[in-house]
């Protein structure tokens, strides 16, 4: 059937459904959404139910959008006569894209109405269909430019979705049925993870990243699976780490042309990380494998959804992100294949336990017969410590090198670790167990923690609550201070004891590497280590012991401080935690491959799955191909 065709049947099943008095003027395909075109977007505000009903009845995602939609100054003006004061909107946000108005206000409930009324009024007053969320406590740059980014984009993002639209919902013509999965990267290695899963009508690539302190740091994107990258249907990103996210903008630069589908606060962040890569790598090397123009092809091609929302993404694959418990919009991508045909699911980096930021990760699936899922620390003996315990060794090791008048060096991802790290030491120092010291953030993480409060629906209900119902916001105490320029990095290492954390997180560039070579000489200093260090990595090299390190031609720096690793701060389960995961998950999996993580890490947890729960399990090597079906 043609798209035409199919429109047409759709919009007179939409028809027969919409109450006399609203008039349908067009029905498209916009992204993964059908976008219902009305001159009557009051009357449809006025039916509640309605695009519920029509959702469920379709199998479609609906989304209801007024021919004209009012001037957004002018509309802006009437949202806050109908918003009484005391709701403090803080910023309006209009998204052409969708017909959405974000409003931001400190009492988002006001803005809402009694029963959502006062959001019906602003429909009504405005046709634009209103979104409310918390003011961010700290606001984000980031956030506030790729926003900007996509409404100077509206029309070519208008363009690309309903291109991306007609592409999704075109007819299966294959006759054929199978399920493949092609191994680009990530296997038996910790980092470039990429996964090519095909079936006859369509490709889709599960992220793309680089390999930190590696010669050979990208993904296998040049093998026939997955040439021309103009004909994958789809990228889907799990998280927002380097090592799954820094090279999705290369993949514009060399032909793709398709959507990218993350949760909202994986494409800030990613787009974050990824210009910040590039300063990084160009100060280490000179060359870019890619400009900041791809990384705005990337925010231009995004498309988000939010945990448990069932997108197609192509004729014949369904997409539902679940929470990964790994950081900040971390998700496990599952896939529904065909018409029941085949599930399966990728876990990207996952943490199944309850930490200061975030719930565990998901366990439950409607159904599922395959599983890819990290090994990072899969080995026998790779055993985490508790929370509380890891804690208190930090807050040991702080202490002891406070008072014999050093500072602490913490290098951590931006993104994860640094905020489980500052809310550690915030309590520590409120509650009296370590001295009141500054703590000095340098790189990008104040813009991470910006982003972080930015969404605080992907935070877990306690750190919400502390936040927003106690007004205790642990991320603006006092003791936390912003390093941004060289001065006042060269005033900290010369300055009193403190604590600073920095990235990057492997010690692999950044603002660490001055610290270090500027504090490694003195031993009253400690380095401690709160995080995965990657083969290769100087991180790994300090941990092993290492204590001359070559820093340029012909330099070595001479470490002499104290270096400490404090397990139990990392996002990724441990191996008790990674058997608990596959003890609990619903409905068990026929197969599952053992990814990211070390060799002997991946084949020892896949050997003991198989031994202790009789899944058929495999540790794959790089390009290699299997089929599920």
């Amino acid at each position: 059937m043609l798209i035409e065709d199919r429109l047409k049947e759709l919009r007179d099943k939409i028809n027969t459904k919409v109450p006399a008095g609203i008039t349908i003027s067009d029905v498209e395909f916009e992204g993964p959404e059908l976008v219902i075109y009305t001159d009557d977007p009051k009357k449809f505000a006025d039916q509640e139910d309605l695009i519920r009903v029509l959702a469920r009845e379709l199998r479609k995602r609906i989304v209801v959008r007024p021919n004209i939609l009012e001037d957004p100054e002018t509309a802006a003006t009437k949202i806050k006569s109908v918003v009484p004061d005391n709701a403090g909107i803080s910023d309006i946000f209009f998204d052409p894209d969708t017909g959405e108005v974000l409003i931001e206000a400190e009492k988002p409930g006001i803005v809402i109405g009694k029963n959502g009324a006062t959001l019906r009024d602003i429909t009504k007053s405005t046709c634009w269909t209103p979104k409310v969320v918390r003011t961010p406590p700290i606001e984000s740059s980031t956030v506030k430019q790729v926003r900007q980014y996509l409404r100077s984009v509206k029309d070519e993002r208008k363009t690309f979705l309903r291109t991306i639209g007609r592409r999704i919902h075109r007819d299966v013509i294959a006759k054929d049925q199978w399920v493949r999965v092609t191994t680009l990267g990530c296997c038996r290695e910790v980092g470039r993870a990429a996964f090519l899963l095909t079936t006859p009508e369509s490709r889709v690539l599960i992220d793309c990243g680089e390999k930190p302190g590696s010669t050979t740091s990208t993904p296998y994107l040049y093998v026939p699976e997955i040439s021309p990258l103009s004909s994958l249907d789809a990228v889907v990103l799990t998280h927002a780490h380097l090592d799954h996210c820094a090279l999705v903008p290369l993949l514009f630069k060399y032909g793709y042309d398709g959507p990218v589908y993350s949760t909202p606060p994986t494409r800030d962040l990613a787009a974050m990380l990824q210009l910040d890569y590039l300063d990084v790598v160009k100060k280490e090397s000179g060359r870019q494998p890619y400009t900041s123009n791809e990384v705005k092809e990337y925010i231009k091609h995004s498309i988000t959804l939010n945990y448990g929302s069932v997108t197609d993404i192509a004729p014949d694959i369904k997409l539902t992100f679940h929470n990964a418990g790994h950081i900040l919009g971390s998700a496990i991508a599952h896939f529904h294949l065909g018409d029941g045909l085949y599930n399966i699911a990728f876990t990207g980096d996952f943490n199944y336990q309850k930490t200061r930021l975030f719930s565990p990760a998901v366990s439950t699936f409607p159904r599922l017969e395959a599983l890819f899922m990290e090994s990072t620390y899969g080995g026998a003996n790779a055993l985490q410590p508790a929370r509380e315990d890891a804690e208190a060794k930090l807050y040991d090791i702080v202490t002891r090198t406070i008072e014999r008048g050093g500072k602490v060096i913490i290098p951590a991802f931006a993104v994860g670790r640094s905020q489980e790290v500052m809310l550690a030491l915030e309590e520590g120092m409120r509650k009296e167990k370590i001295p009141r010291v500054k703590v000095y953030l340098d790189g990008m993480i104040k813009e991470a923690t910006a982003i972080h409060t930015t969404y605080p629906e992907y935070l877990n209900a306690d750190l919400r609550n502390q936040i927003f119902r106690d007004g205790m916001n642990p991320f603006l105490a006092e003791c936390f201070v912003q390093v941004d320029s060289s001065d006042l990095r060269e005033k900290v290492i010369g300055g009193d004891p403190c604590v600073i954390v920095t990235t990057s997180g492997m010690l692999s560039g950044g603002p660490v590497m001055e610290y270090l070579y500027a504090l490694a000489p003195d031993e009253r200093n400690t380095l401690v280590f709160v995080g995965y260090q990657a083969e290769g990595t100087f991180g790994r090299r300090l941990q092993k012991g290492w204590r001359e390190i070559p820093v340029g031609n012909r330099e070595t720096m001479v470490v002499k401080l104290d270096i400490d690793t404090v397990d139990g701060f990392s996002g990724h389960s441990d191996r008790k935690q990674l058997m608990g995961f596959i003890q609990h998950i619903q409905p068990r999996p026929e197969k599952i491959f053992t990814i990211h993580g070390d060799e002997n890490s991946t084949i020892d947890l896949a050997s003991s799955i198989y031994k202790r729960f009789h899944i058929e399990t495999r540790s794959p090597l790089n390009l290699e191909t299997y089929r599920m079906v």
